[in-house]
């Protein structure tokens, strides 16, 4: 009697997305227009043959001014919201007076918490709940390092990614990784959403006008 083939394993891969990270990194780049990103479509153009994208986990932080650039988040928010598979998890901002050393003016600034923390305990709850085999691990944050070690070290068969931002990088995370790269023009180009997405109710959310255009508007222009 003949055996039956075996089916290979495919490999359980999460995406952990630092919102913050890549928005900055698209920002200083000059790549506004690829702002509009559907991140679990960009995660697959991150796996190799073989893998299978379980979730995408997406961290950020909801802005509340200036109003425009809160809109413009609140939009994509709910952009990210309609897509299978989809996680966020929200830090929060805390205001932050700061003061000039040479007038002594004062102003109240707000700086983003929460992030690193929240995407190394989801790692780290993933890993024990045994989620993956591959964790991509897309930012340059290098606070993310200590969770990183102590996955590698408890469970040495899964494989941990760093995958940098445009104009992001860290040594210190590329050494703890198992491996790591950074994200291509091509990934963003193939990743953005259409201009309209159409919510579960019917509400059409729209691509901010600062946010393009693309490389293929561009070279139909």
């Amino acid at each position: 009697m003949a055996s039956e083939p075996i089916t290979p394993k495919r490999i359980r891969v999460i995406s952990y997305v630092d919102g913050f990270n890549l928005y900055f990194g698209l920002k200083e780049s000059q790549f506004e227009r690829y702002l509009w990103l559907n991140l679990f479509r960009l995660s697959l153009e991150l796996i190799k043959p073989g893998q299978q994208l379980c979730r995408v986990k997406y961290f950020t932080s909801r802005i509340s001014r200036p109003e425009d650039k809160r809109k413009r988040q609140t939009n994509y928010l709910e952009a990210l919201g309609t897509l299978a598979n989809f996680e966020i998890f929200e830090g929060q901002f805390l205001d932050k007076p700061k003061e000039c050393f040479g007038c002594h003016r004062t102003w109240l600034d707000h700086e983003e918490k929460m992030t690193d923390v929240n995407i190394a305990t989801q790692l780290l709850l993933d890993a024990f709940d045994d989620k993956f085999d591959t964790a991509l691990v897309i930012s340059g944050d290098s606070d993310l390092v200590p969770p990183i070690r102590a996955i590698r070290l408890r469970y040495p068969l899964k494989r941990i990614i760093a995958v940098f931002p445009p104009a992001r990088t860290s040594i210190e995370l590329r050494k703890a990784c198992n491996a790591a790269f950074q994200i291509g023009r091509a990934n963003l180009a193939a990743s953005v959403f259409p201009d309209e997405v159409i919510k579960p109710d019917g509400y059409v959310l729209k691509r901010p006008p600062t946010w393009g255009p693309t490389d293929a508007e561009e070279a139909n222009s």
